[in-house]
């Protein structure tokens, strides 16, 4: 059993403490908007906050997460008001396919809230999520457009 906070609710789960935390938020939780990719920490579709922090679920076990705050994509807003960086995909247009969009949401909203105004410097090193259909240019306006307003 572990005892996971998860956008600010308490879930107790029966999964062993080595169990991914991207399975236990999918398939015990029923999170599904977090993504498998890789399932080896590579391409950040699973990407979730651990603590504020960016981490890849995948890479991360059950009782390393007891005691931290979770968030995934569906906590990100705060109610009907999407968080800026939802408002700026959708704005600027970024997804394609949106498969490995959550994570790479995820990850960009770790960022700005380290660095409000990152350079392009600063993103090529904390955006490493892989996207399969080359929304990179679009995913770099996103971050520049919340970052100037």
């Amino acid at each position: 059993m572990a005892n996971l906070t998860i956008n600010g609710k308490t879930f107790t789960l029966d999964v062993e403490p080595d169990t991914p935390l991207l399975w236990a938020i999918r398939e015990n939780a029923g999170l599904t908007g977090t993504k498998y990719g890789c399932g080896i920490a590579q391409c950040g579709a699973c990407t979730v906050h651990m603590d504020g922090v960016a981490m890849r679920s995948c890479g991360v076990s059950v009782s390393e997460a007891e005691g931290k705050k979770i968030t995934t994509i569906e906590g990100l807003a705060s109610g009907d008001t999407l968080h800026k960086v939802q408002a700026a995909w959708i704005a600027k247009d970024v997804p394609q396919c949106g498969y490995c969009q959550s994570g790479m949401i995820m990850a960009v909203a770790a960022l700005l809230a380290e660095k409000p105004k990152p350079t392009d410097a600063d993103i090529d090193e904390a955006i490493t999520n892989i996207c399969r259909c080359g929304t990179f240019q679009q995913v770099r306006e996103a971050i520049h457009t919340i970052a100037s307003a």
